[in-house]
């Protein structure tokens, strides 16, 4: 696809305001600890002062007090064309001081990095929001298409007070929206020396959060007991923590290989029936940690619940596993439940979500790529599937396509993977400049 001509919005003081966003967001403390404690109401009010700034009217809406979402439209030129969300979550995951190099809610900005809790997941994407559009207000532009942008609450747990709240009871502040962009997609993934790669996310898998429950006969631990919940639980969380997944190759995780393969030197069809994806991936050296999550279902034992005496044997015992499915993967899940877990274990979904597919041969993803490419044209473009799940699941109830776009070129070895809820989360500031370049250049074309 041809690059579309866009105005160039992005000064100086877009650049430095992206910067100081970035920093002042992660000062709030907005930390989800699950089970409602979080209080997004600060930053909420952060953006929606800074959206009114520019003339932008932002619309704060609360499900349960201090669990703040901000909401707001721009008018595009076009009204007949279709509105874009652009959305971006307020909250973050718990982080523990001592472990970290910096304070993980200073902000601070050290050797042209700005670290913190957010800095990638996901302060970074709502500063980039706010430095563009105030940058179109200095500059009197408009984008051809209404852009609703959304900051929500609680993403980092059920989405409740976030995503799901505003998709369920606010639906008309979305109308007219038929995608979306957010998290999680066009950051640089270094994959070689001279290969550089911008991952697009076009799906995720589904979320299936399992609670399993074990009954059993209580009784003294003395004694021999047959029907020890205990025991039946730690087989059934075993049975299932050694099972091998077998490959389920959708229609975005196939592109993924078919181009990753080309950019390899490689040779193969992903079609063909005998396709060795296992193979495969082991050609595909680091670039395969891009799809290896995505070929399978996956479930994880995580969390444990039993007992309360050491020589009493409970009545029941309980587990949590973290279970991950494919598009068009739940049937083949549940029947595998089913069989790991086996008769003396039940198990019911704790938190459940969608799985979702976007098409990577749309005019929105060849804009998408196109962004990218202008800025970097040495760079190369792959559509990926997200292991995980974003707020994207929610607004898909209101037939929205997500797509994952917060662009970042990030230098070599640094390992952004890895910082998501991980120690020392930090960006560096040339990435957030190239983040609202091509961020406002994907926005003016879309």
């Amino acid at each position: 696809m041809a690059d579309v001509t866009t105005t160039n919005a992005m000064d100086g003081r877009a650049h430095d305001e992206v910067v100081a966003f970035t920093s002042d967001l992660i000062r709030i403390d907005t930390t989800n600890r699950g089970g409602g404690d979080c209080r997004e109401r600060p930053a909420a009010e952060y953006v929606a002062e800074r959206l009114a700034d520019a003339g932008i009217e932002p619309t704060l809406l609360e499900r349960t007090p201090g669990r703040t979402n901000v909401v707001a439209r721009i008018e595009g030129t076009d009204p007949s064309a279709d509105a874009l969300l652009v959305h971006g979550h307020l909250d973050v995951v718990p982080a523990e001081p001592a472990d970290w190099s910096v304070h993980p809610f200073s902000g601070e900005v050290r050797d042209s990095v700005v670290w913190g809790r957010g800095a990638v997941d996901m302060k970074n994407m709502d500063a980039m929001v706010l430095a563009v559009v105030r940058a179109w207000a200095r500059a009197g532009i408009r984008p051809r298409r209404d852009i609703v942008i959304a900051y929500t609450a609680d993403e980092e747990a059920s989405a409740i007070d976030g995503s799901g709240f505003l998709a369920d009871h606010h639906p008309g502040l979305f109308e007219g929206c038929t995608e979306g962009i957010s998290e999680s997609g066009a950051f640089t993934f270094h994959a070689g020396p001279g290969m550089a790669l911008y991952p697009i996310a076009a799906g995720e898998r589904g979320t299936g959060w399992l609670k399993l429950t074990a009954h059993g006969t209580a009784g003294h631990g003395s004694k021999v007991n047959r029907a020890n919940a205990v025991s039946r639980l730690a087989a059934a969380v075993a049975r299932i923590g050694e099972h091998h997944w077998p490959v389920r190759l959708t229609p975005t995780v196939r592109a993924s290989l078919t181009e990753l393969a080309a950019l390899h030197g490689i040779d193969t069809d992903v079609n063909a029936p005998d396709v060795d994806v296992d193979a495969l991936l082991e050609k595909l050296g680091p670039a395969a940690a891009l799809v290896e999550p995505t070929v399978r279902n996956s479930a994880n034992p995580t969390m444990l619940e039993a007992g309360y005496k050491v020589n009493v044997i409970p009545g029941h015992a309980i587990a949590y596993v973290d279970g991950r499915m494919l598009p068009g993967g739940e049937a083949e899940f549940h029947e595998t439940m089913d069989r790991l877990t086996g008769p003396d274990v039940d198990w019911e979904f704790h938190h459940r979500e969608v799985a979702l597919q976007a098409p990577v041969d749309s005019p929105t993803f060849a804009k998408l790529r196109a962004a990218v490419e202008h800025f970097d044209p040495a760079g190369h473009v792959v559509p990926y599937c997200m292991p995980g799940g974003t707020d994207a699941k929610q607004f898909s109830r209101l037939g929205i396509t997500g797509y994952g776009f917060s662009p970042l070129r990030l230098p070599p070895g640094f390992d952004y993977a890895a910082l998501f809820h991980g120690v020392d989360e930090r960006v560096p500031v040339e990435a957030l400049h190239f983040g609202v370049d091509v961020l406002d250049h994907y926005l003016q074309s879309a």
